[in-house]
Order: C-alpha cells, then sequence, then structure tokens
C-alpha cells in the first residue's frame, strides 16, 4: 500500500517566483490498485509522481509503502521496487545497444553486474518469445539499435523493460501522449495486460479521458494541488468522458477561461 501524508510542497520558496502546490495532501492506494489520474497542466500530477519517485523532495510530510517511511530514500533506491514508464520513449530505452542489451540490462536491475559478459545468450530465445507477444515485429529486430525503432516500438519495450522483474509500483507518466493514435491503443492494451497479470499496482497520469474512463479500477481528478475527484468501482464503472468534460468545463469558467 501506497501512502502519502500531509504532504507540502513549495517551489521557489522566497522568491518572487514562490508557487504552493501542496498543502497537506493525502492520498491512499491499495495495493493492487489501477489508478488513471487525469487533471489539467499544473494541477500537480506528474510532481506527484516525483514525490512518489523521490525525483523532487518536499518540504513536509511522508511517503509510506507497506508502512514502510521512505520520505528520506534516494530515488535510485525507490527505483529498485519501481518501474516507471515517461512519455518520450527514449527515456526507458538505451538508444545506441539493441534489443537484447535491453532487455538483459533491465532484467539483471538491481544485481551486481561485476566483470562479465551483461547478455546471457540462454535468454535470447525466451527474450524472442516476450517480444512475439507484442505483435510489433521486435522479435526479428532483436539485433537492431534501439534508437532506430519507432516511438511506438520503443515504448513498448520500455513497458516491457519496466515490468521484467518483480516491482512494487508501475508509475506511467502519459507514456502514450507522444504517440499516434493507433499505437496509443496498442500501448494501452498492453499496459492493462501487463497490470493484469501481474497485479501490479499502477499510477497512470494521461490527458486522454477516454482512457482513464475504461481503464484502471479508480480515476482521480486533480486541480491546483488537491484531489476534486475520486471515483472506484462501481461509481468508476459509471462515469462517463461527458462527466469529467462537465467538470473540466466548470473549472475553466471558475477560472476565467
Amino acid at each position: 500500500m501506497l501512502e502519502l501524508k500531509n504532504i507540502r510542497k513549495i517551489f521557489n520558496p522566497g522568491t518572487v517566483n514562490e508557487q504552493q502546490l501542496y498543502d497537506d495532501f493525502n492520498l491512499t492506494i491499495p495495493e493492487g490498485q489501477f489508478v488513471s489520474v487525469i487533471g489539467s497542466n499544473g494541477s500537480g500530477k506528474t510532481s506527484m509522481l516525483n514525490v512518489i519517485c523521490g525525483s523532487i523532495d518536499i518540504d513536509s510530510g511522508s511517503v509510506v509503502i507497506n508502512e514502510k517511511n521512505i520520505t528520506k530514500m534516494k530515488d535510485f533506491m525507490r527505483h529498485k521496487r519501481m518501474g516507471r514508464v515517461y512519455q518520450d520513449p527514449a527515456k526507458g530505452t538505451c538508444p545506441s545497444m539493441n534489443i537484447i542489451e535491453n532487455l538483459s540490462i533491465a532484467e539483471n536491475k538491481g544485481k551486481p553486474y561485476n566483470l562479465r559478459r551483461c547478455v546471457n545468450k540462454s535468454r535470447i530465445d525466451h527474450y524472442r518469445e516476450l517480444l512475439k507477444g507484442l505483435n510489433l515485429g521486435l522479435e526479428d529486430k532483436m539485433h537492431i539499435p534501439v534508437g532506430s525503432l519507432s516511438g511506438g516500438q520503443r515504448q513498448a519495450l520500455a513497458l516491457i523493460m519496466a515490468t521484467m522483474t518483480p516491482i512494487d509500483f508501475l508509475i506511467l507518466d502519459e507514456h502514450t501522449a507522444a504517440l499516434d493514435p493507433k499505437t496509443a491503443e496498442i500501448i494501452m492494451e498492453l499496459t492493462d495486460k501487463i497490470v493484469r497479470e501481474k497485479k501490479i499496482t499502477t499510477i497512470m497520469v494521461t490527458h486522454n479521458l477516454r482512457y482513464a474512463v475504461e481503464y484502471g479500477d479508480r480515476i482521480l481528478m486533480m486541480h491546483q494541488g488537491n484531489i476534486i475527484l475520486d471515483k472506484e468501482g462501481q461509481e468508476k464503472a459509471e462515469t462517463t468522458i461527458d462527466d469529467i468534460l462537465g467538470i473540466f468545463n466548470e473549472i475553466s469558467i471558475e477560472c476565467g477561461n
């Protein structure tokens, strides 16, 4: 279980650009839940992911995982049990290495490398079968540098790499935003399949309202560092895109847009 308790965060304190994003922000996510997070730009969605991953420090409050306070834990230590897929497909893979080398590095996450070969040749057939299930033709391009693949192929590979080792949390930071509609659908179907099969607690930030409504067990909407909508179970199942758009329109009117 993930708990964000009484989080407070001020950017650029003491300057003319001072901005308070969170003031007593709280969120609890049970183990195995798939949460979709939506909200306008600047609402605090990605910053929340960064707080969880340890990419930004908080001024007060705590981050607790399975009753263990990890607030002071460095980001690279947290990442041993977390997988993160970014909006930019280039961030989750090494472009100069081929697919086999990328998968091998991902599979050895958290293990000491020492002075030995990175690639275990006995695992190549396993990698091929893993890629074949994507239906993207990657199993025939295993010796090609990842930098020459399409954005969708790289994002699919990044998703596979992020979940190759046992993890407690999968963090998806608008991971379909840079893809064309057809490829985005493939990546979302793959995401849902992996999350369900591996029962990974997942937090997905997205601007695609249909994905937020159709996928996941719970939907959150954020605005100005607060959660203004939180639906799960049957309530979430009954939530429509029009419902979400209605809330966005209300916010827009309140903000004078």
